[in-house]
């Protein structure tokens, strides 16, 4: 069995799990979250804690109760402390402004870019250089931060663009005469 899909996920106070035939909902003080259960996997709910079984002997069905309780545990997460990215604007001029559901950036173009953000997403800038993305749900908050970052990606030559706040740009040398 998965080393993963064997550990319990324990069920915090607050946070409210109905497990059906088809799917699993996860309630908390951060909004809720639904993912359909595979066919191969058995969850079973006992005194507060989470239990994954494969449903047979198959190695796919193995390795697919890891990636569920995996996935249900981000989901646990998410609903009680919630994830964030944090983006930074490396450049002379470049600004970020979060405007409720929208993200203004200036970051070098003839025109400001407007990114919208989608429900249960929010938005903040700190500082005009820093942009900090919160949400319930881990993959939702990290493929809008991909897509933020891919508007202007930190070129290799100064490092201008937006990267991620832990992220290392390596600069290149540049070509000599």
């Amino acid at each position: 069995m998965s080393r993963v899909g064997k550990m319990p996920i324990a069920v915090p106070q607050g946070v409210d799990v109905k497990i059906t035939a088809d799917q699993i909902t996860v309630k908390g003080a951060n909004g809720t979250l639904v993912r359909p259960v595979n066919a191969l996997v058995t969850v079973k709910n006992e005194a507060g804690s989470l239990q994954f079984a494969p449903a047979n002997d198959s190695a796919e069905a193995n390795a697919m109760s890891g990636t569920m309780r995996a996935l249900v545990a981000n989901m646990v997460n998410g609903v009680s402390k919630g994830f964030e990215k944090k983006l930074t604007l490396v450049g002379v001029g470049f600004r970020a402004q979060a405007q409720g559901q929208k993200l203004n950036l200036q970051i070098g173009f003839s025109h400001p870019v407007v990114k919208d953000m989608p429900t249960g997403i929010t938005v903040t800038t700190a500082t005009p250089t820093e942009i900090l993305i919160k949400g319930a749900d881990r993959q939702v908050v990290g493929q809008i931060a991909a897509e933020v970052r891919a508007i202007r990606p930190p070129e290799p030559y100064k490092g201008k663009g937006i990267r991620y706040a832990d992220e290392r740009v390596v600069l290149k040398e540049t070509k000599k005469k």
